[in-house]
C-alpha cells in the first residue's frame, strides 16, 4: 500500500487484516495506543512459531526438499480452504480475482513464495540455518532498497546507512566465508520481492496465501506422485500432513496481532523470528559460528539498530512482512 506525501512516496507496512476490524496504524499524528495483552500474545506466538520452523523441517529432512515443498503447498491449500470456508470469507476473495492484473500479481507472488519456501527447506536440510536467519534479518532492510528502486521512495540518511551496513554484512561473508552466501541473499530477495508484489494487490495475508497455494497446486500435485520419495520413516508422512497447519496457524495469529497492536510494535516483534532461528541453529543444531559469520551477524545487527533508531526518531513505523517464511 503506497502512501504519498507532498514531496515523496513511501510504502507503509502491510496493514490489511483478517477481518473488518480497524487496524491501529501508528501513523504520525495518531494518538498513542497501548498494545493489548492479547495482541502481544498473538504477535509473540506468531513470530515464535516462525522462529522454531527449522525444528519441524529438520524432523522431515529425510524427504527431498522439493517433495517437502509440494506437500506444504498441498496441505496448506487444503487447510486454508477449510479455514476460509469456516470463516465464510470467500466473498472477500472473489473481488480481488476479477482483475487480470491482480491474478498476474498473485501468480508472481506464488512463484516467489514457493521459491522462498524451497530455499528455506533446503537450508534446514543442509544444516545452513544460520545463513537462513541472516537472510531474514536482512529482509526488512532489503525492502527499503526495493522501495527506493521500484517505488521511487526517498530514503532518509539513517535508512541509507542501515542498508549500506547490511550490504557490508553480505560482502563480508562473501569475501571471508566459504563462497557467496546465496541462501541468505536468495531468501531476503525472494521474500522482499514477494512483499513488493503483494503490496500491489488489495488482499490480506491469509486470503492471498490461499489464492497463491491454489495457483501452485496443479504443479505440486503431479510432483507428489512423480518425485522419488527415498525411504523415510512412516511417521515422517504424518508430520508432512501437518505442514498446512503450521503454515496457517502463525498467519492467523499474525492477523490477530495486526488488529490489536500498533504497526510500530509489530515492526519490533518481527526480529523475534530470525533471532530464534539463530539460537536454534547455534544451540539445537550445533552449527559452527566462525568469525566470518559472526562478523556478518554483528554488522547486520548494527544495521537493524540504525534502522530501528531512525524509525523511532522519524516516528514512522518499520516495514512489516506479510509472513516471514
Amino acid at each position: 500500500m503506497v502512501a504519498r506525501g507532498p514531496s515523496s512516496a513511501r510504502f507503509w507496512p502491510v496493514a490489511e487484516t483478517l477481518s473488518k476490524e480497524p487496524v491501529r496504524t501508528g501513523k504520525p499524528g495518531a494518538g498513542p495506543a497501548q498494545p493489548s495483552r492479547a495482541g502481544l500474545v498473538y504477535g509473540l506466538s506468531a513470530y515464535a512459531m516462525w522462529g522454531v520452523f527449522p525444528i519441524y523441517f529438520r524432523a522431515v529432512a529425510a524427504v527431498p526438499p522439493l517433495l517437502i515443498l509440494c506437500h506444504r503447498i498441498f496441505w496448506s491449500a487444503l487447510f486454508l480452504r477449510v479455514v476460509v470456508s469456516a470463516r465464510t470469507e470467500w466473498a472477500a476473495i472473489w473481488p480481488a480475482l476479477k482483475s487480470r492484473r491482480n491474478v498476474l500479481m498473485l501468480s508472481a507472488g506464488a512463484v516467489l513464495i514457493a521459491l522462498n519456501w524451497l530455499i528455506f527447506i533446503y537450508a534446514v536440510s543442509t544444516r545452513q540455518v544460520l545463513q537462513a536467519s541472516l537472510g531474514y534479518f536482512i529482509n526488512p532492510l532489503l525492502s527499503i532498497a526495493l522501495g527506493l528502486i521500484f517505488l521511487r521512495e526517498r530514503l532518509r540518511t539513517g535508512q541509507w546507512l542501515a542498508v549500506s551496513i547490511a550490504a557490508c554484512a553480505v560482502l563480508n561473508l562473501a569475501l571471508r566465508g566459504h563462497g557467496f552466501p546465496w541462501i541468505a541473499v536468495s531468501l531476503a530477495a525472494s521474500f522482499g520481492f514477494y512483499g513488493l508484489v503483494r503490496k500491489k494487490v488489495d488482499i490480506n495475508s491469509l486470503h492471498g496465501l490461499m489464492v497463491e497455494t491454489a495457483i501452485l497446486l496443479p504443479l505440486a500435485l503431479p510432483l507428489l506422485f512423480l518425485l522419488p520419495t527415498g525411504n523415510p520413516p512412516r511417521a515422517t508422512w504424518g508430520l508432512l500432513s501437518l505442514s498446512g497447519i503450521i503454515t496457517a496457524v502463525p498467519l492467523l495469529c499474525f492477523g490477530a496481532a495486526l488488529r490489536r497492536l500498533q504497526l510500530s510494535t509489530i515492526g519490533f516483534l518481527q526480529y523475534i523470528g530470525p533471532t530464534l532461528q539463530f539460537l536454534v541453529a547455534l544451540f539445537v543444531f550445533r552449527e559452527p559460528l566462525d568469525r566470518s559469520k559472526l562478523g556478518s551477524f554483528v554488522l547486520c545487527w548494527a544495521a537493524i539498530a540504525v534502522y530501528v533508531v531512525d524509525s523511532l526518531l522519524s516516528r514512522r513505523p518499520q516495514e512489516v512482512a506479510d509472513e516471514p517464511e
